[in-house]
């Protein structure tokens, strides 16, 4: 039994069409590089993958609720979002109607994510920002686009639902002790031209859901 699995979303289905709208009405690039949609496919999670994601957004409620600061949408659905992150395509999933994800070639990130979740990493959200340890979403796909640092022209663009919960913007806002990571969900970088979390870091990698991976070519204007 496949525990992991991803279908393609046809023409005639309407998530794919919204998938669409999304990823194209974010893209925010006018200057290129231009891009074709391959496929759209839908993730299928495990019930131990939702299960566990939901459980993020009990604990960011119950700390909401439990806090003395108002976090009225942490309270509510733990402040979920939707947001995009992009990596790297390695083998043939959505190429002819694939949809199996491979599991011999580790450098195909989009299989492993989907296998296993995301995991966090060192990364800085900016010139002169220190560094955290999280995973790097975008409020628009070609943000997400930029923020990969690689040459490959096929790529994969992650649609997830993200627990953000309470969020630290900018250096003012940080804890006093620098190690206390636990009054925060999430650390924001700088403010973007159309929405001051373009780039979020999510410290709980469980609290990031894929829902659709839509594989696209790029190519240079």
């Amino acid at each position: 039994m496949q525990l992991y699995i991803v279908s393609e979303l046809g023409p005639e289905d309407s998530g794919r069409n919204i998938v669409d709208i999304i990823f194209k009405s974010s893209w925010l690039r006018k200057d290129g590089p231009l891009y074709k949609i391959e496929r759209i496919l839908k993730v299928h999670n495990t019930q131990r993958t939702i299960q566990r994601f939901e459980d993020c957004r009990d604990a960011v409620k119950s700390h909401a609720h439990a806090s003395t600061r108002k976090e009225p949408r942490s309270a509510a659905d733990g402040n979920e979002l939707l947001r995009f992150h992009c990596t790297t395509v390695s083998c043939s999933l959505g190429s002819r109607g694939s949809t199996s994800l491979c599991s011999n070639i580790p450098g195909c990130r989009v299989c492993t994510i989907i296998r296993h979740g995301f995991h966090a990493k060192t990364l800085r959200l900016g010139s002169g920002s220190n560094e955290i340890k999280g995973v790097r979403t975008t409020a628009s796909s070609g943000r997400a686009h930029d923020a990969l640092r690689c040459f490959d022209q096929r790529r994969a663009m992650l649609v997830c639902r993200v627990i953000a919960g309470r969020v630290r913007r900018g250096q003012s806002d940080a804890p006093e002790d620098e190690n206390d990571s636990c009054s925060y969900d999430s650390v924001a970088g700088a403010a973007g031209v159309y929405t001051n979390l373009d780039d979020l870091a999510v410290l709980n990698p469980k609290a990031i859901l894929p829902c659709f991976v839509v594989i696209y070519k790029v190519s240079e204007p």
